[in-house]
Protein backbone atom coordinates (compact mmCIF):
# COMPACT_ATOMS: atom_id res chain seq x y z
CA UNK A 1 0.00 0.00 0.00
CA UNK A 2 1.18 3.90 -0.84
CA UNK A 3 1.25 5.88 1.75
CA UNK A 4 1.21 9.46 0.98
CA UNK A 5 2.91 12.51 2.76
CA UNK A 6 1.23 15.89 1.76
CA UNK A 7 3.29 19.10 1.67
CA UNK A 8 1.62 22.07 1.32
CA UNK A 9 3.51 24.94 -0.96
CA UNK A 10 2.89 28.00 -2.19
CA UNK A 11 -1.20 28.82 -1.59
CA UNK A 12 -3.36 27.60 0.81
CA UNK A 13 -5.76 25.36 -0.13
CA UNK A 14 -3.17 23.51 -2.52
CA UNK A 15 -0.89 20.21 -1.90
CA UNK A 16 2.06 18.65 -3.29
CA UNK A 17 1.91 15.28 -3.07
CA UNK A 18 4.41 12.32 -2.93
CA UNK A 19 4.76 9.12 -2.48
CA UNK A 20 7.11 7.27 0.41
CA UNK A 21 8.43 4.77 -2.45
CA UNK A 22 8.98 7.41 -4.72
CA UNK A 23 6.13 6.47 -7.62
CA UNK A 24 4.97 9.19 -9.58
CA UNK A 25 1.53 10.52 -8.29
CA UNK A 26 -1.63 9.58 -10.27
CA UNK A 27 -2.54 12.81 -11.39
CA UNK A 28 -0.49 16.52 -12.06
CA UNK A 29 -3.75 17.79 -9.83
CA UNK A 30 -7.08 16.83 -8.03
CA UNK A 31 -9.87 19.35 -7.22
CA UNK A 32 -11.45 17.41 -4.47
CA UNK A 33 -14.91 17.23 -2.95
CA UNK A 34 -16.53 19.92 -4.98
CA UNK A 35 -19.96 20.61 -6.55
CA UNK A 36 -19.14 19.67 -10.08
CA UNK A 37 -21.31 21.46 -12.62
CA UNK A 38 -20.43 19.96 -16.10
CA UNK A 39 -21.62 22.39 -18.20
CA UNK A 40 -24.61 20.84 -19.57
CA UNK A 41 -27.24 22.44 -17.39
CA UNK A 42 -27.35 19.11 -15.52
CA UNK A 43 -27.96 19.14 -11.87
CA UNK A 44 -24.40 19.09 -9.89
CA UNK A 45 -22.87 16.19 -8.42
CA UNK A 46 -20.23 15.86 -5.63
CA UNK A 47 -17.40 14.28 -7.14
CA UNK A 48 -13.54 15.03 -7.86
CA UNK A 49 -11.32 16.08 -11.12
CA UNK A 50 -8.83 14.56 -12.02
CA UNK A 51 -6.39 16.29 -14.63
CA UNK A 52 -3.46 15.20 -16.23
CA UNK A 53 -0.84 17.29 -18.68
CA UNK A 54 -4.20 19.76 -20.24
CA UNK A 55 -6.81 17.12 -20.66
CA UNK A 56 -9.20 16.04 -17.72
CA UNK A 57 -8.66 12.54 -17.40
CA UNK A 58 -11.22 11.47 -14.47
CA UNK A 59 -14.52 12.93 -13.25
CA UNK A 60 -15.26 10.68 -10.15
CA UNK A 61 -14.13 9.34 -6.95
CA UNK A 62 -10.57 9.66 -6.79
CA UNK A 63 -10.58 9.47 -2.45
CA UNK A 64 -7.55 6.73 -3.07
CA UNK A 65 -5.51 8.57 -5.77
CA UNK A 66 -2.83 10.24 -5.79
CA UNK A 67 -1.64 14.06 -7.61
CA UNK A 68 1.13 16.30 -7.66
CA UNK A 69 -1.39 19.53 -6.67
CA UNK A 70 -4.48 19.02 -4.22
CA UNK A 71 -7.37 21.05 -4.44
CA UNK A 72 -9.91 20.84 -1.53
CA UNK A 73 -12.64 22.02 -3.26
CA UNK A 74 -15.54 21.63 -0.71
CA UNK A 75 -18.71 23.72 -0.24
CA UNK A 76 -17.46 24.98 -3.94
CA UNK A 77 -18.99 24.69 -7.30
CA UNK A 78 -16.46 23.14 -9.45
CA UNK A 79 -17.26 23.96 -13.66
CA UNK A 80 -15.44 24.44 -17.10
CA UNK A 81 -13.33 27.50 -18.03
CA UNK A 82 -15.59 30.52 -18.80
CA UNK A 83 -16.16 31.30 -22.57
CA UNK A 84 -16.09 35.23 -22.84
CA UNK A 85 -18.62 35.61 -26.96
CA UNK A 86 -17.36 39.36 -27.01
CA UNK A 87 -14.13 41.11 -26.12
CA UNK A 88 -12.18 43.61 -26.82
CA UNK A 89 -8.38 42.12 -25.70
CA UNK A 90 -6.90 42.05 -28.76
CA UNK A 91 -4.20 44.28 -27.67
CA UNK A 92 -4.34 44.42 -24.21
CA UNK A 93 -3.70 41.30 -23.31
CA UNK A 94 -0.13 42.45 -25.85
CA UNK A 95 0.33 45.06 -22.91
CA UNK A 96 -0.65 42.99 -19.62
CA UNK A 97 -1.15 38.96 -20.63
CA UNK A 98 -2.53 38.27 -17.01
CA UNK A 99 -5.73 38.96 -18.50
CA UNK A 100 -6.68 39.82 -14.90
CA UNK A 101 -10.20 41.53 -15.28
CA UNK A 102 -11.25 38.31 -17.02
CA UNK A 103 -9.51 35.36 -15.22
CA UNK A 104 -10.15 36.75 -12.00
CA UNK A 105 -14.39 36.23 -12.94
CA UNK A 106 -13.19 32.62 -14.37
CA UNK A 107 -12.72 33.52 -18.27
CA UNK A 108 -10.36 30.97 -19.50
CA UNK A 109 -11.10 31.71 -23.70
CA UNK A 110 -12.07 35.01 -25.25
CA UNK A 111 -13.16 35.55 -28.31
CA UNK A 112 -12.02 38.82 -30.16
CA UNK A 113 -12.43 40.83 -33.15
CA UNK A 114 -15.76 42.55 -34.03
CA UNK A 115 -15.35 46.11 -36.06
CA UNK A 116 -11.55 46.19 -36.12
CA UNK A 117 -10.08 43.01 -36.01
CA UNK A 118 -5.91 42.94 -35.14
CA UNK A 119 -5.51 42.34 -38.97
CA UNK A 120 -5.47 43.11 -41.78
CA UNK A 121 -3.46 45.46 -40.96
CA UNK A 122 -2.84 47.03 -44.82
CA UNK A 123 -3.34 50.39 -46.83
CA UNK A 124 -5.72 52.72 -45.06
CA UNK A 125 -5.77 50.33 -42.25
CA UNK A 126 -2.46 50.35 -41.17
CA UNK A 127 -1.87 53.55 -39.76
CA UNK A 128 -5.43 54.07 -38.09
CA UNK A 129 -4.00 50.68 -36.38
CA UNK A 130 -1.10 52.13 -35.39
CA UNK A 131 -2.48 55.20 -33.32
CA UNK A 132 -4.52 53.12 -31.40
CA UNK A 133 -1.31 50.76 -30.44
CA UNK A 134 0.54 53.95 -29.60
CA UNK A 135 -1.90 54.49 -27.30
CA UNK A 136 -1.07 51.28 -25.17
CA UNK A 137 2.78 52.02 -26.14
CA UNK A 138 3.04 49.00 -28.56
CA UNK A 139 4.28 48.75 -32.08
CA UNK A 140 2.28 47.39 -34.95
CA UNK A 141 4.51 44.72 -35.61
CA UNK A 142 2.31 42.37 -37.66
CA UNK A 143 0.29 42.46 -41.08
CA UNK A 144 -2.02 39.41 -40.79
CA UNK A 145 -3.75 37.89 -38.94
CA UNK A 146 -1.61 34.49 -38.41
CA UNK A 147 1.09 37.00 -37.42
CA UNK A 148 -0.76 38.69 -35.00
CA UNK A 149 -1.59 35.09 -33.47
CA UNK A 150 2.15 34.34 -33.95
CA UNK A 151 2.98 37.72 -32.19
CA UNK A 152 0.69 36.53 -28.93
CA UNK A 153 2.29 33.63 -28.94
CA UNK A 154 5.55 34.84 -27.92
CA UNK A 155 4.02 36.36 -25.10
CA UNK A 156 1.16 34.04 -24.10
CA UNK A 157 -1.46 35.17 -21.95
CA UNK A 158 -3.85 33.79 -19.12
CA UNK A 159 -6.60 32.77 -21.05
CA UNK A 160 -7.18 31.10 -24.73
CA UNK A 161 -7.90 33.54 -27.65
CA UNK A 162 -9.75 32.84 -30.90
CA UNK A 163 -10.22 35.87 -33.58
CA UNK A 164 -12.70 36.66 -36.29
CA UNK A 165 -11.66 38.69 -38.95
CA UNK A 166 -13.56 42.21 -39.03
CA UNK A 167 -15.26 43.42 -42.33
CA UNK A 168 -14.01 46.92 -41.41
CA UNK A 169 -11.29 45.98 -41.39
CA UNK A 170 -10.80 44.62 -44.44
CA UNK A 171 -12.89 47.33 -46.14
CA UNK A 172 -10.94 50.02 -44.47
CA UNK A 173 -7.58 48.15 -45.83
CA UNK A 174 -8.71 47.93 -49.43
CA UNK A 175 -11.08 50.99 -50.02
CA UNK A 176 -9.92 53.05 -47.27
CA UNK A 177 -12.92 55.26 -45.07
CA UNK A 178 -14.70 56.83 -47.71
CA UNK A 179 -18.40 56.39 -47.90
CA UNK A 180 -18.98 54.84 -51.26
CA UNK A 181 -19.38 51.50 -52.89
CA UNK A 182 -16.63 49.08 -53.57
CA UNK A 183 -15.72 48.40 -56.83
CA UNK A 184 -16.04 45.14 -58.27
CA UNK A 185 -12.07 44.35 -57.91
CA UNK A 186 -12.04 46.30 -55.13
CA UNK A 187 -14.42 43.62 -53.34
CA UNK A 188 -12.33 40.33 -54.79
CA UNK A 189 -9.46 42.09 -52.93
CA UNK A 190 -11.23 41.94 -49.70
CA UNK A 191 -12.88 38.56 -49.96
CA UNK A 192 -9.44 37.48 -50.97
CA UNK A 193 -8.43 38.61 -47.46
CA UNK A 194 -11.01 36.73 -45.61
CA UNK A 195 -9.90 33.62 -47.19
CA UNK A 196 -6.32 34.44 -45.96
CA UNK A 197 -7.58 35.33 -42.38
CA UNK A 198 -9.65 31.50 -42.20
CA UNK A 199 -6.64 30.32 -43.74
CA UNK A 200 -4.55 31.84 -40.70
CA UNK A 201 -7.08 30.92 -38.67
CA UNK A 202 -10.43 33.19 -38.13
CA UNK A 203 -13.17 31.56 -36.27
CA UNK A 204 -15.35 33.43 -38.84
CA UNK A 205 -16.21 37.33 -40.28
CA UNK A 206 -17.51 40.03 -37.85
CA UNK A 207 -18.92 43.50 -38.31
CA UNK A 208 -19.59 46.59 -36.45
CA UNK A 209 -21.97 48.46 -38.73
CA UNK A 210 -22.55 51.61 -36.38
CA UNK A 211 -18.90 52.02 -36.90
CA UNK A 212 -17.67 53.27 -39.95
CA UNK A 213 -16.07 52.35 -41.83
CA UNK A 214 -18.35 49.14 -41.33
CA UNK A 215 -21.47 51.02 -41.58
CA UNK A 216 -20.64 52.07 -45.60
CA UNK A 217 -20.62 48.35 -46.47
CA UNK A 218 -23.87 47.65 -47.96
CA UNK A 219 -25.83 44.36 -47.29
CA UNK A 220 -24.51 42.61 -50.56
CA UNK A 221 -20.95 43.11 -49.97
CA UNK A 222 -21.02 41.47 -46.39
CA UNK A 223 -23.13 38.40 -48.18
CA UNK A 224 -20.21 38.29 -50.41
CA UNK A 225 -17.69 38.22 -47.71
CA UNK A 226 -19.84 35.94 -45.33
CA UNK A 227 -19.71 33.26 -48.18
CA UNK A 228 -16.07 33.45 -48.01
CA UNK A 229 -16.13 32.53 -44.37
CA UNK A 230 -18.48 29.98 -44.91
CA UNK A 231 -16.32 28.21 -47.47
CA UNK A 232 -13.81 27.68 -44.69
CA UNK A 233 -16.57 26.74 -42.13
CA UNK A 234 -16.62 29.74 -40.24
CA UNK A 235 -19.61 32.15 -38.38
CA UNK A 236 -20.77 35.43 -39.17
CA UNK A 237 -20.54 37.67 -35.92
CA UNK A 238 -22.45 41.16 -36.01
CA UNK A 239 -22.71 44.29 -34.33
CA UNK A 240 -26.04 44.76 -35.68
CA UNK A 241 -26.62 48.10 -37.69
CA UNK A 242 -29.37 49.37 -35.33
CA UNK A 243 -30.66 48.58 -31.50
CA UNK A 244 -33.08 51.21 -31.37
CA UNK A 245 -35.95 52.22 -33.26
CA UNK A 246 -34.48 50.28 -36.48
CA UNK A 247 -33.82 47.23 -34.30
CA UNK A 248 -36.05 44.74 -36.38
CA UNK A 249 -34.95 45.79 -39.78
CA UNK A 250 -30.99 45.57 -38.33
CA UNK A 251 -31.80 42.05 -37.17
CA UNK A 252 -33.83 41.27 -40.44
CA UNK A 253 -30.66 42.12 -42.47
CA UNK A 254 -27.91 39.94 -40.30
CA UNK A 255 -31.20 37.15 -40.70
CA UNK A 256 -30.86 37.53 -44.36
CA UNK A 257 -26.57 37.16 -44.20
CA UNK A 258 -27.20 33.87 -42.92
CA UNK A 259 -29.73 32.75 -45.74
CA UNK A 260 -27.53 33.92 -48.27
CA UNK A 261 -24.64 33.12 -47.17
CA UNK A 262 -25.68 29.99 -45.53
CA UNK A 263 -23.84 30.95 -42.44
CA UNK A 264 -24.02 30.55 -38.80
CA UNK A 265 -25.07 34.07 -37.42
CA UNK A 266 -24.20 35.65 -33.72
CA UNK A 267 -25.59 39.01 -32.49
CA UNK A 268 -23.70 40.58 -30.12
CA UNK A 269 -24.84 42.51 -27.45
CA UNK A 270 -28.56 41.39 -28.04
CA UNK A 271 -30.29 44.37 -26.40
CA UNK A 272 -32.89 47.25 -27.30
CA UNK A 273 -30.97 50.81 -26.55
CA UNK A 274 -32.01 54.21 -26.85
CA UNK A 275 -35.26 53.51 -25.04
CA UNK A 276 -37.25 56.12 -23.49
CA UNK A 277 -37.80 56.33 -19.82
CA UNK A 278 -41.43 55.89 -20.30
CA UNK A 279 -42.28 53.47 -23.26
CA UNK A 280 -44.92 55.04 -25.65
CA UNK A 281 -46.54 51.85 -26.58
CA UNK A 282 -45.30 51.33 -30.19
CA UNK A 283 -42.21 51.49 -29.46
CA UNK A 284 -40.27 48.19 -30.53
CA UNK A 285 -39.29 45.96 -27.80
CA UNK A 286 -36.82 43.33 -26.84
CA UNK A 287 -39.47 40.98 -27.19
CA UNK A 288 -40.15 41.73 -30.69
CA UNK A 289 -37.11 41.20 -31.06
CA UNK A 290 -36.48 37.61 -30.13
CA UNK A 291 -39.64 36.86 -31.49
CA UNK A 292 -37.93 37.44 -34.62
CA UNK A 293 -35.12 35.88 -34.25
CA UNK A 294 -37.23 32.42 -33.36
CA UNK A 295 -39.14 32.60 -36.40
CA UNK A 296 -35.88 32.80 -38.53
CA UNK A 297 -34.87 29.43 -35.77
CA UNK A 298 -37.68 27.79 -36.95
CA UNK A 299 -37.34 28.84 -40.75
CA UNK A 300 -34.38 26.51 -40.36
CA UNK A 301 -31.58 29.28 -40.17
CA UNK A 302 -29.00 29.18 -37.14
CA UNK A 303 -29.14 32.76 -35.76
CA UNK A 304 -28.35 33.42 -32.01
CA UNK A 305 -26.99 36.18 -29.83
CA UNK A 306 -24.89 37.24 -26.76
CA UNK A 307 -25.54 40.13 -23.98
CA UNK A 308 -23.74 41.54 -21.16
CA UNK A 309 -25.54 41.33 -17.61
CA UNK A 310 -25.31 45.64 -17.62
CA UNK A 311 -28.14 47.88 -18.76
CA UNK A 312 -25.54 50.67 -19.78
CA UNK A 313 -23.61 50.03 -22.88
CA UNK A 314 -20.15 51.83 -24.18
CA UNK A 315 -18.09 52.53 -26.96
CA UNK A 316 -16.72 55.62 -28.59
CA UNK A 317 -18.05 59.01 -28.05
CA UNK A 318 -18.30 59.91 -31.46
CA UNK A 319 -21.62 57.68 -31.94
CA UNK A 320 -23.05 60.90 -30.66
CA UNK A 321 -21.62 62.86 -33.51
CA UNK A 322 -23.83 63.28 -36.69
CA UNK A 323 -22.24 60.44 -39.17
CA UNK A 324 -21.11 62.83 -41.88
CA UNK A 325 -18.55 64.07 -39.42
CA UNK A 326 -16.82 60.28 -39.05
CA UNK A 327 -16.29 60.20 -42.95
CA UNK A 328 -12.90 59.59 -43.77
CA UNK A 329 -11.50 58.61 -40.27
CA UNK A 330 -10.58 60.30 -37.23
CA UNK A 331 -8.27 62.51 -38.64
CA UNK A 332 -11.16 63.89 -41.06
CA UNK A 333 -13.71 64.03 -37.75
CA UNK A 334 -10.65 66.20 -36.14
CA UNK A 335 -10.31 68.53 -38.92
CA UNK A 336 -14.04 69.27 -38.43
CA UNK A 337 -13.85 69.79 -35.17
CA UNK A 338 -10.98 72.22 -35.41
CA UNK A 339 -12.86 74.11 -38.51
CA UNK A 340 -15.42 77.14 -36.71
CA UNK A 341 -17.96 77.20 -39.10
CA UNK A 342 -18.13 73.91 -39.10
CA UNK A 343 -17.86 73.01 -35.54
CA UNK A 344 -21.22 75.05 -35.45
CA UNK A 345 -22.71 72.63 -37.94
CA UNK A 346 -21.98 70.20 -35.43
CA UNK A 347 -22.86 71.58 -32.27
CA UNK A 348 -26.15 72.61 -33.84
CA UNK A 349 -26.86 68.91 -34.52
CA UNK A 350 -25.46 67.16 -31.14
CA UNK A 351 -28.01 69.75 -29.45
CA UNK A 352 -30.70 68.41 -30.85
CA UNK A 353 -29.71 65.15 -30.48
CA UNK A 354 -29.08 65.91 -26.82
CA UNK A 355 -32.30 67.92 -26.33
CA UNK A 356 -34.51 64.47 -27.19
CA UNK A 357 -35.91 61.99 -24.44
CA UNK A 358 -33.59 58.53 -25.63
CA UNK A 359 -31.62 57.05 -22.68
CA UNK A 360 -28.18 56.90 -23.78
CA UNK A 361 -28.58 60.66 -25.96
CA UNK A 362 -29.32 62.78 -23.10
CA UNK A 363 -26.89 64.88 -20.93
CA UNK A 364 -27.71 62.82 -17.40
CA UNK A 365 -27.87 59.37 -19.51
CA UNK A 366 -24.29 59.80 -21.08
CA UNK A 367 -20.84 59.35 -19.28
CA UNK A 368 -17.52 60.29 -20.01
CA UNK A 369 -15.51 56.74 -19.63
CA UNK A 370 -12.29 57.38 -20.70
CA UNK A 371 -9.59 60.23 -22.64
CA UNK A 372 -6.32 60.40 -23.69
CA UNK A 373 -6.75 64.04 -22.66
CA UNK A 374 -4.67 64.69 -19.51
CA UNK A 375 -6.73 67.61 -18.35
CA UNK A 376 -10.23 65.93 -18.82
CA UNK A 377 -9.04 63.00 -17.14
CA UNK A 378 -10.86 64.51 -14.46
CA UNK A 379 -14.24 64.06 -15.98
CA UNK A 380 -13.62 60.07 -16.53
CA UNK A 381 -16.59 58.74 -14.67
CA UNK A 382 -19.26 62.05 -14.74
CA UNK A 383 -21.86 62.54 -16.48
CA UNK A 384 -22.47 64.64 -19.50
CA UNK A 385 -24.53 67.54 -17.46
CA UNK A 386 -22.41 67.67 -15.14
CA UNK A 387 -18.93 67.79 -16.86
CA UNK A 388 -20.93 71.04 -18.68
CA UNK A 389 -21.70 72.62 -15.65
CA UNK A 390 -18.32 72.08 -14.53
CA UNK A 391 -17.04 73.64 -17.28
CA UNK A 392 -19.94 76.47 -17.96
CA UNK A 393 -20.53 75.66 -21.17
CA UNK A 394 -23.61 73.93 -22.19
CA UNK A 395 -23.53 69.97 -23.34
CA UNK A 396 -23.09 70.03 -26.66
CA UNK A 397 -20.23 72.00 -26.10
CA UNK A 398 -18.89 70.01 -23.67
CA UNK A 399 -19.29 66.40 -25.72
CA UNK A 400 -17.43 68.31 -28.63
CA UNK A 401 -14.38 69.63 -26.29
CA UNK A 402 -14.01 66.43 -25.16
CA UNK A 403 -14.40 64.47 -28.32
CA UNK A 404 -11.56 66.80 -29.43
CA UNK A 405 -9.08 67.26 -26.91
CA UNK A 406 -9.03 63.31 -27.51
CA UNK A 407 -8.12 63.72 -30.93
CA UNK A 408 -11.21 61.26 -31.68
CA UNK A 409 -10.30 58.86 -28.83
CA UNK A 410 -12.92 59.51 -26.50
CA UNK A 411 -14.77 57.00 -25.32
CA UNK A 412 -18.63 56.85 -23.15
CA UNK A 413 -20.85 54.49 -21.25
CA UNK A 414 -24.28 55.23 -22.30
CA UNK A 415 -27.16 54.37 -20.17
CA UNK A 416 -29.81 53.68 -22.58
CA UNK A 417 -31.70 50.37 -21.64
CA UNK A 418 -33.98 48.62 -19.28
CA UNK A 419 -32.69 46.52 -16.84
CA UNK A 420 -36.10 44.39 -17.36
CA UNK A 421 -34.79 43.86 -20.57
CA UNK A 422 -31.54 42.45 -19.45
CA UNK A 423 -33.25 40.21 -17.42
CA UNK A 424 -35.21 38.74 -20.53
CA UNK A 425 -32.66 38.30 -22.74
CA UNK A 426 -30.75 36.49 -20.62
CA UNK A 427 -33.09 33.88 -19.70
CA UNK A 428 -33.53 33.16 -23.42
CA UNK A 429 -32.68 29.63 -24.07
CA UNK A 430 -30.47 30.75 -26.80
CA UNK A 431 -28.42 33.26 -25.47
CA UNK A 432 -24.83 33.24 -24.20
CA UNK A 433 -22.52 36.00 -22.23
CA UNK A 434 -20.42 38.21 -23.85
CA UNK A 435 -18.57 41.14 -21.93
CA UNK A 436 -18.17 43.53 -24.76
CA UNK A 437 -15.30 44.34 -22.28
CA UNK A 438 -11.46 44.21 -21.95
CA UNK A 439 -8.97 42.30 -20.10
CA UNK A 440 -7.20 44.94 -17.67
CA UNK A 441 -6.04 45.23 -14.62
CA UNK A 442 -6.20 48.26 -11.82
CA UNK A 443 -2.25 48.93 -12.38
CA UNK A 444 -0.14 49.85 -14.97
CA UNK A 445 -1.10 51.52 -18.14
CA UNK A 446 -4.43 49.96 -18.65
CA UNK A 447 -5.50 51.25 -14.92
CA UNK A 448 -5.69 54.47 -15.85
CA UNK A 449 -8.66 54.73 -18.25
CA UNK A 450 -12.60 54.52 -16.88
CA UNK A 451 -13.89 51.35 -18.13
CA UNK A 452 -17.57 49.97 -18.14
CA UNK A 453 -17.56 47.68 -15.29
CA UNK A 454 -18.27 45.03 -17.72
CA UNK A 455 -15.05 44.44 -18.44
CA UNK A 456 -14.62 43.15 -14.23
CA UNK A 457 -17.86 41.71 -13.71
CA UNK A 458 -19.68 40.46 -16.22
CA UNK A 459 -19.49 36.70 -15.34
CA UNK A 460 -19.26 36.99 -11.48
CA UNK A 461 -22.31 39.25 -11.82
CA UNK A 462 -24.29 36.64 -13.95
CA UNK A 463 -23.70 34.12 -11.46
CA UNK A 464 -24.21 36.28 -8.34
CA UNK A 465 -26.85 38.65 -9.54
CA UNK A 466 -28.66 37.20 -12.16
CA UNK A 467 -28.67 33.63 -10.90
CA UNK A 468 -28.02 33.39 -7.18
CA UNK A 469 -29.80 36.92 -6.08
CA UNK A 470 -32.53 37.43 -8.79
CA UNK A 471 -32.95 33.98 -9.56
CA UNK A 472 -33.48 34.90 -13.43
CA UNK A 473 -31.37 31.47 -14.37
CA UNK A 474 -30.74 28.55 -12.23
CA UNK A 475 -27.32 27.96 -11.75
CA UNK A 476 -26.78 25.04 -13.71
CA UNK A 477 -28.79 27.02 -16.39
CA UNK A 478 -26.00 29.96 -15.80
CA UNK A 479 -23.13 27.81 -16.16
CA UNK A 480 -24.23 26.48 -19.17
CA UNK A 481 -24.58 29.74 -20.81
CA UNK A 482 -20.89 30.41 -20.25
CA UNK A 483 -19.30 27.10 -21.37
CA UNK A 484 -20.87 24.38 -23.08
CA UNK A 485 -23.13 26.44 -25.27
CA UNK A 486 -20.79 29.59 -26.27
CA UNK A 487 -18.08 26.12 -27.02
CA UNK A 488 -20.79 24.52 -29.17
CA UNK A 489 -21.50 27.97 -31.35
CA UNK A 490 -17.37 28.53 -31.56
CA UNK A 491 -17.03 24.78 -33.02
CA UNK A 492 -14.74 24.27 -29.86
CA UNK A 493 -15.08 20.48 -29.74
CA UNK A 494 -12.87 19.78 -26.45
CA UNK A 495 -13.84 22.48 -24.63
CA UNK A 496 -16.65 23.76 -22.22
CA UNK A 497 -17.52 20.79 -20.53
CA UNK A 498 -16.26 19.09 -17.53
CA UNK A 499 -15.71 15.40 -18.58
CA UNK A 500 -12.81 13.13 -19.44
CA UNK A 501 -10.92 13.77 -22.61
CA UNK A 502 -11.54 17.67 -22.57
CA UNK A 503 -9.48 20.54 -22.26
CA UNK A 504 -8.79 20.97 -18.02
CA UNK A 505 -10.29 24.89 -18.22
CA UNK A 506 -11.90 24.73 -15.02
CA UNK A 507 -13.13 26.80 -12.20
CA UNK A 508 -13.82 26.49 -9.04
CA UNK A 509 -15.88 29.15 -7.54
CA UNK A 510 -18.02 29.70 -4.48
CA UNK A 511 -21.62 30.15 -5.24
CA UNK A 512 -23.00 31.82 -2.01
CA UNK A 513 -19.97 34.78 -2.57
CA UNK A 514 -19.21 35.18 -5.52
CA UNK A 515 -20.43 38.69 -6.73
CA UNK A 516 -18.92 41.59 -9.21
CA UNK A 517 -17.59 44.67 -7.14
CA UNK A 518 -16.79 46.96 -10.17
CA UNK A 519 -19.76 49.53 -10.56
CA UNK A 520 -20.10 52.62 -13.33
CA UNK A 521 -18.42 55.30 -10.45
CA UNK A 522 -15.13 52.58 -9.37
CA UNK A 523 -15.25 50.06 -12.28
CA UNK A 524 -11.85 49.10 -11.70
CA UNK A 525 -12.17 46.45 -8.90
CA UNK A 526 -11.84 42.73 -9.22
CA UNK A 527 -14.40 40.19 -9.12
CA UNK A 528 -14.85 38.36 -5.81
CA UNK A 529 -15.65 34.81 -5.19
CA UNK A 530 -13.58 32.86 -7.61
CA UNK A 531 -10.81 30.71 -6.07
CA UNK A 532 -9.23 28.53 -8.86
CA UNK A 533 -8.69 29.36 -12.26
CA UNK A 534 -7.19 26.31 -14.35
CA UNK A 535 -6.25 27.02 -18.01
CA UNK A 536 -4.65 23.85 -19.94
CA UNK A 537 -4.26 22.21 -16.70
CA UNK A 538 -2.06 24.83 -15.05
CA UNK A 539 -3.50 26.38 -12.01
CA UNK A 540 -3.71 30.17 -13.38
CA UNK A 541 -5.46 31.76 -9.88
CA UNK A 542 -4.54 29.59 -6.24
CA UNK A 543 -6.84 30.75 -3.65
CA UNK A 544 -8.20 34.31 -5.22
CA UNK A 545 -4.78 35.21 -6.10
CA UNK A 546 -2.94 35.20 -10.11
CA UNK A 547 0.15 33.16 -10.03
CA UNK A 548 1.45 34.71 -12.93
CA UNK A 549 1.27 31.69 -14.88
CA UNK A 550 0.18 32.56 -18.52
CA UNK A 551 -0.63 29.25 -20.14
CA UNK A 552 -3.52 30.82 -22.65
CA UNK A 553 -3.18 29.37 -26.36
CA UNK A 554 -4.47 30.66 -29.76
CA UNK A 555 -7.08 28.44 -30.58
CA UNK A 556 -7.22 28.55 -34.54
CA UNK A 557 -10.24 27.43 -36.67
CA UNK A 558 -9.54 24.71 -38.60
CA UNK A 559 -10.34 26.15 -42.46
CA UNK A 560 -11.20 24.78 -45.48
CA UNK A 561 -10.98 25.12 -48.78
CA UNK A 562 -8.46 26.81 -50.81
CA UNK A 563 -7.93 30.43 -51.60
CA UNK A 564 -6.81 32.34 -54.53
CA UNK A 565 -3.60 33.97 -55.40
CA UNK A 566 -5.42 37.54 -54.85
CA UNK A 567 -3.84 37.80 -51.47
CA UNK A 568 -0.93 38.25 -53.00
CA UNK A 569 -1.33 40.68 -55.73
CA UNK A 570 -2.86 42.55 -52.79
CA UNK A 571 -0.21 42.30 -50.08
CA UNK A 572 2.40 43.36 -53.07
CA UNK A 573 0.74 46.96 -53.13
CA UNK A 574 0.77 47.78 -49.69
CA UNK A 575 3.73 47.27 -47.19
CA UNK A 576 3.84 44.18 -44.95
CA UNK A 577 6.02 45.36 -42.52
CA UNK A 578 6.15 48.70 -40.10
CA UNK A 579 8.39 51.01 -41.50
CA UNK A 580 10.58 53.80 -39.22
Amino acid sequence: MRQAVTVFVGFAGIATMTSACGAPPDYDVIIRGGSVLDGTGTPALVTDVGIRGDAIATVGDLSASTAAETIDAAGLTVTPGFIDMHSHSDYTLLVDPRALSKIIQGVTTELLGESNSAAPALGPARPELARTLDGLELALDWTTLGEYFARVERTPPSVNILSTVASGQIRAAVVGYDNRPATADELERMTALVDEAMRDGAVGLSSGLIYPPNSYAPTEELVTLARAAARHGGIYVSHIRNESDGLLDALNEAIGIGREAEIQVEVLHFKRSGARPVPSGTDVTIQDAALLIEEAQAAGIEIYANLYPYAASQTTLNIRLPDWTLEGGREQLVVRLRDPETRERIRREVADLLAGDRGGATPATVMVGRTPYEPHRQYQGMRLAAIAEAMGVEPADALLEIIDRADGTAGGIFFGMREEDVAFAMALPWTTIGSDGTALAPDGILGRTHPHPRSYGSFARVLGHYARDEGVLTLPDAVRKITSLPAARLGLADRGVLDAGWRADVVVFDAETITDTATFGDPQQLAMGVRWVIVNGEVVVADGTHTGATPGRVLRHAAVGAATDDVQALRSLFPTRPTG
